[in-house]
């Protein structure tokens, strides 16, 4: 569990590697289609306190995304220093000048001066490291906040480390009660990368998990809210997706309670290396 950081509220975060603040909880848009209805879920998100928003060029939403963080900053007041963006390479960009290039696209797209944290969405063979020199290219210019990638397992961390000058500073991995990682989160916490899970609660399939439910049930919380706050309680960073107002406010409603530790052992006990997205060993796309 988590013990070195209070997790309060929706503004809190953590620092990265580089000192950079990331928030433990974000809004995911995988499979939000472009148009009204993803800048309708950015503007309600940050309306309601929500500070990382996270999106990928292969969305194809980053439009409306930006559209959305436009319409919240003017609706608030907020300045854009107080979000935390991100959004990620594709896979058919994955070369030195094409990532550069890539990057350019989603600027532009998103309507944003810069990103606070883009990332490699994922390990192509053959490809990922000369991706990574673009994205250290710009770090170094200050052209973005933080670095990052997103499915690689371990052997592809160490492969990209014999070559990186910079360490990345957060892999975005698909993570549940069912698919637990537990080798990837140590080797990680001992590189200082960050781990952030993306479908925390398995594309829906965890919600009538008897063994969730009957925590929830105890805790006077739904499932999505259990899962979500035992990522927080490991130390997971999470990016639930969700486009309607009121489980937009349902995912964020969980800093007022905390797990026992017979909670963790129970949740512990689900783990079954079970994936509902792609092995990043074998995926062809």
């Amino acid at each position: 569990m988590n013990t070195h950081t209070p997790i309060q509220n929706l503004q809190s975060a953590f620092p990265l590697a580089n000192d950079v603040r990331m928030p433990w909880l974000g809004l995911g848009v995988f499979k939000v289609p472009e148009g009204a209805e993803a800048a309708s879920a950015v503007k309600e998100a940050i309306r309601q306190g929500y500070r990382s928003i996270d999106t990928a060029a292969i969305y194809d939403n980053e439009t409306s995304v930006g559209a959305g963080i436009r319409e919240a900053l003017s609706e608030t007041g907020l300045a854009r220093e107080a979000l935390f963006v991100t959004s990620k390479v594709w896979n058919a960009d994955l070369g030195y000048e094409e990532t550069l290039t890539a990057y350019e696209t989603s600027l532009r797209k998103l309507g944003l001066d810069y990103l606070d944290l883009y990332l490699i969405h994922w390990p192509v063979a053959g490809k990922y490291k000369d991706a990574w020199r673009a994205l250290e290219k710009l770090y170094a210019e200050g052209r973005v906040k933080a670095i990052g990638v997103s499915n690689f397992h371990v052997h592809h961390l160490e492969d990209l480390l014999q070559h990186a000058s910079v360490v990345p500073m957060v892999d975005q991995v698909e993570l549940h009660p069912r698919l637990q990682q537990p080798e990837l989160r140590a080797y990680a916490a001992e590189r200082g990368i960050r781990i952030e899970a993306w479908s925390p609660l398995m594309q829906g399939e965890l919600l009538d998990d008897p063994t969730l439910a009957a925590i929830a049930h105890r805790h006077g919380k739904s499932v999505a809210q259990i899962i979500l706050r035992w990522d927080l309680e490991l130390g997971v960073a999470t990016i639930p997706k969700s486009t309607r107002a009121h489980r937009i406010a349902e995912n964020a409603d969980v800093f007022g309670f905390s797990l026992s530790e017979e909670d963790h052992r129970l949740i512990a006990a689900m783990d079954r290396g079970r994936r509902v997205g792609p092995d990043p060993d074998n995926f062809d796309f």
